[in-house]
């Protein structure tokens, strides 16, 4: 048997290993790449706001007040701001036990609660669930993390697979026969359209690995920075007092001023009061996606205790914030999120496709059998020898 035999059939059973794990994945991988656009289109009025002429901004103090009241049984964890967007709500992020995530957005002109949102059961929580987990908690995780490095195996051994063996072959290996039969039209939509997309799928692949597998995260680290993982905690509150009013205000008008740049500003509220807050301002005039600065706020006085910016950070760390970005299309917007749509449409129909193919050669063995089986035998028997 010959290495590109031995590969074939690698990459044929791994194919129907996996092959409905990755239509699930690649499936709702679909729906996450314009994840943000899609449900700011869907709940409109839950994201924005009309704005009063002359009206003010509410202090971030009332408005958290207010969220805090829509359900007592709720902990409020983390406040989210888009700055320079007047038409923007005010979105909290509130927790109930460990396996409840709320969304309660805030009119920020009237403070009222708009709505409030049980994210694990609205749509694109459902969906994400189903790519991350399958919706099977940590039986899904560990299906989900092998069938994607499954699925980089089989993008390396499906290129193998793809390579001409005479260079004369390759028009005919990077063209799809559209006028063909479905037969060979399924052959090419499955074999020339994977390689189009072979790259970025490699990339898709590879970065979901860092969700899967803590040790790939931490290779990250120990390939650039030659050094693990810092574990990322906000530092100890050094005085320890009750929060003064106007005190999240104050933070917002802190962190904006330190940072001026249009972005979104994330304030982590820790669940203990040895902790500071955690401010994430994402800069929205980067040129790339998921840059981000931090600073650290001393519970109840709101005095800056530490501050994490993005140009001083190691290697390891930037090339992680990348990850994201690289995953999911956003690294440089709408050109590389349309890119990685459609990769995400040719993952979808490679298990299916690849079946058909898997099928159509089982029928013809089968029917190559029946007319002369001493040859087939005699095959298998060669094949068992090899």
């Amino acid at each position: 048997m010959t290495l590109k035999q031995i590969f074939g059939k690698l990459h044929l059973w791994l194919g129907l290993a996996t092959g409905l794990v990755v239509l699930i994945v690649a499936g709702t991988g679909i729906l996450l790449v314009f994840e943000d656009e899609l449900d700011e289109w869907a709940n409109h009025d839950f994201y924005f706001v009309p704005v009063p002429q002359n009206a003010q901004r509410l202090p971030v103090d009332s408005l958290y007040h207010g969220a805090a009241a829509y359900n007592p049984a709720l902990r409020i964890s983390r406040i989210y701001i888009e700055t320079k967007a007047p038409d923007r709500s005010i979105v909290f992020r509130a927790q109930k036990g460990k396996g409840q995530t709320w969304n309660i957005a805030v009119n920020p002109y009237t403070g009222k609660v708009i709505e409030g949102v049980n994210y694990n059961k609205s749509f694109f929580g459902v969906v994400l669930n189903l790519h991350r987990h399958l919706c099977m908690n940590d039986a899904g995780k560990a299906i989900t993390g092998t069938s994607c490095l499954i699925f980089v195996i089989m993008i390396i051994t499906g290129l193998v697979l793809w390579w001409p063996k005479r260079w004369q072959m390759l028009k005919q290996r990077t063209r799809i026969a559209w006028s063909s039969k479905w037969k060979r039209l399924n052959w090419d939509l499955h074999a020339v359209g994977g390689f189009y997309v072979h790259i970025v799928l490699f990339a898709i692949a590879i970065t979901g690995l860092t969700w899967s597998y803590s040790w790939f995260n931490n290779a990250i680290y120990l390939l650039f920075d030659g050094k693990p993982m810092k574990k990322n905690e906000a530092p100890a509150n050094i005085v320890k007092q009750p929060i003064a009013a106007g005190y999240y205000e104050s933070i917002y008008q802190q962190a904006n001023n330190k940072l001026p740049y249009n972005g979104r500003i994330t304030m982590t509220l820790p669940e203990k009061d040895s902790l500071a807050i955690t401010v994430n301002k994402m800069n929205h005039e980067a040129s790339v996606y998921n840059i981000a600065d931090v600073l650290y706020f001393e519970k109840g006085t709101g005095r800056l205790l530490k501050e994490t910016l993005f140009k001083n950070a190691s290697t390891g760390t930037k090339v992680r914030r990348m990850v994201y970005p690289i995953h999911t299309g956003r690294l440089y917007g709408w050109p590389t999120q349309i890119i990685a749509l459609i990769a995400a449409i040719v993952a979808f129909s490679l298990p299916i496709t690849g079946l058909l193919i898997y099928l159509v050669g089982r029928k013809k063995r089968k029917a190559r059998a029946v007319k002369n089986p001493l040859r087939v035998v005699a095959m298998q028997e060669e094949s068992a020898v090899m």
